[in-house]
């Protein structure tokens, strides 16, 4: 390491980018040295690659090629900050260009060890290149890793370059890989123009899915809808209770955009917090906070300018706008008539707090500006270290936050996640202290497990979200690397499992011991106290907890086919009460049926069959329904009737009026459906319609007049 440690003290005072170069090459030249230079060792047999078709042989497959290996354990924000730098390292110098990354995953967290976690870490960061599971850490101890994230490189024949430690260094990862390149091509050693055939990208085979690892859940203030954090996606999904999609905002792919709900572009967004009609969102990988309008329909930056920032011994203070932010993983309000959103600043260790209004904290009680993003705890080193003046407090990447908005608490939660504690932060003067989980010694981050109990006996690993429920003054916690939904007491420190079996699963139902999440990342509880709503990221699902029948099942998300906004509840209509609203959009177009003659005495028989698509059903939950009016009046023939099953007609006999049946008459039958795919659980809703005249029967005539409609729907044209 003392020759490390030398060439970055050289590097650093150098003084132009030819004498940086210099050094490096030099230092190339003694490291290769056949009589001094170290033969890094093989992937060891056994392991599990992801992203390529093949498991990897250093001295075979990758010989010729100048290697980078990242050590890295997907719960660590700081490996997630270098991936834009290995994405840049690796379009700059591709694998034809004579230069591969290579993830080598060294667990930190027991439930990290497991391959199929980290395969959904590679899916949910989106990494393109090859990945092995060094579950026992094999390649870590050989090469003296010390730290994540370690960057390692090699040499083409095999040989140990140096290491790169931490974030923040890719102008000297750059310049190193550049000097490298050109430094054995000029020896001959570098296969370049040579592709990997093994290589393969897994997330170019995932099936198409409402939500792609969910982050995040809120609800509004009324409990009638729901904002989803669809992270994997890159946008906010506002949907009914039922699970309907009002507003996608956002879209699939990820950017910096602000503007309308199509034109607006987010990465990886997480922690919402819904006040009104507005909408503020964690935009984790833009390094921003946005501000969602749902009567605009516009999305603006109120923080950050998406450029990650250092913040360790700063306390910020630009406006909003001006202030660089370091991945913001979640919000929540506080302050004065809720006039300032406090921040839970993943990537700095620390508390951070946005003046939405003029307003003031903390004991000097100083007014700051609104639009003032600015330090409220935390000193940015990651620890979990616990004080009772703020900024000499330090987090260990705080992930989840909640306000109970209750006086004699006073205080703001935050799910600690790499300190795999619950810790409490004043809003009165900003004191830090421990609820549950952790250890004495605030360097230890490794004190997680499983285990209820109270204070620090109790046990936790990685939680990331949380809720308040004021019925029973308990905060909710996801205690996500152990699958488990628990319950805290935050006056008495203890901690319990209430849901969640302990193993990774989807698996719904009324015994609480035997349901299975798997990682879920968010919580969120009804204005009415009687259910919780869980983001379960690794299950790309919202689960519902209903805490009076104590039962989980999954919340299936439904597009409408439509650009309108669906009718979201079953209400029933009388012409007396109210107008008649339309079942699906009035822009649907219907298909025609015969005249129907109607007798005076007689009635209408409406017999409609719909079949599904093949390996479909329909939603189970969804508001899926049918209705009949006389179009262009105010004629209802039946209200809007929850269907249960389409595998039976749907009957209706309707002795009509004589005033609802008069020249140019049309009965019109709407019907909206919301099934699932079985395979890929693609959930749809679509809406049909059906129209047919109607005329008074010519006198003489009797009995009725009988509508027979079947209708088999097709998926290409519904999905």
């Amino acid at each position: 390491m003392g020759s490390i440690n030398i060439l970055d003290m050289a590097l650093r005072a150098a003084k132009t980018d030819e004498q940086k170069r210099e050094i490096v090459l030099k230092y190339l030249e003694r490291q290769c040295d056949p009589e001094d230079g170290k033969i890094v060792q093989d992937f060891p047999e056994g392991l599990e690659w992801f992203n390529t078709k093949q498991p990897l042989s250093l001295h075979r497959d990758l010989r010729g090629k100048l290697v980078v290996l990242d050590f890295f354990t997907y719960c660590c924000i700081n490996c997630m900050h270098i991936l834009p730098d290995l994405e840049l390292l690796e379009e700059r110098f591709p694998v034809s260009d004579g230069l591969i990354v290579v993830g080598v995953h060294s667990a930190k967290f027991e439930n990290e060890k497991s391959s199929a976690n980290v395969l959904n870490a590679v899916l949910r960061y989106d990494i393109a290149h090859a990945v092995v599971n060094d579950q026992e850490a094999v390649l870590w101890n050989a090469l003296d890793v010390q730290c994540w994230p370690t960057l390692v490189l090699v040499g083409p024949s095999g040989e140990y370059l140096l290491p790169i430690i931490g974030e923040g260094n890719r102008k000297k990862m750059l310049l190193i890989c550049e000097v490298a390149l050109e430094f054995f091509k000029s020896r001959g050693e570098i296969a370049a123009n040579a592709e990997l055939p093994m290589l393969t990208r897994l997330k170019d085979t995932l099936p198409e899915s409402p939500l792609l690892f969910p982050g995040k859940i809120e609800v509004d203030g009324q409990g009638n809808d729901l904002a989803v954090a669809d992270s994997g996606h890159h946008r906010i999904l506002v949907t009914t209770r039922e699970g309907v999609v009002l507003y996608c905002i956002g879209g699939t792919e990820k950017g910096f955009v602000d503007g309308s709900f199509p034109e607006a572009r987010f990465h990886s967004p997480q922690g919402m917090v819904w006040k009104d009609h507005i909408i503020y969102v964690a935009d984790t990988e833009n390094h921003a906070i946005r501000k969602i309008d749902l009567k605009a329909q516009t999305v603006s930056t109120i923080a950050g300018t998406g450029v990650m920032g250092d913040h360790k011994c700063q306390w910020g203070g630009a406006p909003g706008p001006e202030q660089v932010l370091s991945s913001p993983w979640d919000v929540c309000l506080g302050g004065l008539d809720d006039s300032i959103l406090f921040i839970a600043m993943a990537g700095s260790h620390q508390i951070w707090g946005l003046f939405l209004k003029e307003s003031k904290w903390l004991k000097n009680k100083s007014e700051h500006n609104a639009g003032v993003c600015m330090l409220y705890a935390g000193s940015g080193n990651e620890e979990n270290r616990n004080n009772a003046y703020p900024r000499k407090a330090s987090f260990a990447q705080p992930s989840g936050l909640v306000n109970p908005h209750v006086d004699y608490l006073s205080c703001m939660y935050v799910a600690d996640s790499e300190s795999s504690s619950i810790r409490s932060v004043s809003l009165k003067d900003g004191a830090v202290k421990g609820v549950v989980g952790g250890e004495l010694d605030p360097m230890n981050l490794f004190a997680f497990g499983d285990v209820d109990g109270a204070g620090r006996d109790a046990k936790l690993q990685h939680p990331l979200g949380l809720a308040w429920n004021p019925l029973v003054q308990h905060l909710y916690v996801a205690d996500s690397y152990n699958h488990k939904i628990k319950v805290v007491d935050p006056v008495k420190k203890s901690c319990v499992t209430v849901a969640g079996s302990g193993k990774p699963g989807k698996v719904d139902g009324s015994i609480l011991s035997e349901v299975e999440f798997n990682e879920p990342g968010g919580l969120c509880i009804s204005p009415t106290f009687r259910k919780l709503y869980v983001a379960d990221t690794n299950n790309n699902a919202i689960r519902v907890w209903d805490l009076e029948e104590r039962k989980v099942k999954e919340l299936k998300i439904i597009f409408p086919s439509t650009s309108e906004a669906p009718v979201s509840e079953l209400d029933s209509l009388s012409i007396s009460d109210q107008p008649i609203k339309p079942l699906v959009p009035s822009s649907t177009p219907a298909t025609s049926h015969p005249l129907l003659d109607v007798t005076p005495e007689g009635a209408v028989c409406i017999q409609l069959t719909v079949k599904l698509p093949s390996d479909c059903a329909l939603t189970e939950g969804a508001p899926t329904a049918w209705m009949a009016y006389i179009k262009d009046t105010a004629h209802l023939v039946f209200g809007k009737r929850p269907i249960s099953s389409l595998d039976t007609p749907l009957l209706h006999r309707w002795t009509a009026p004589p005033s609802a049946i008069e020249k140019d008459a049309t009965l019109r039958i709407e019907v909206a459906v919301c099934f699932c795919e079985s395979a890929s659980g693609t959930c749809h809703m679509t809406g049909l319609a059906f129209e047919s005249p109607l005329r008074m029967a010519p006198s003489g005539r009797e009995g009725d007049a009988n509508l027979t409609i079947k209708h088999e729907m097709c998926l290409e044209k519904n999905s």
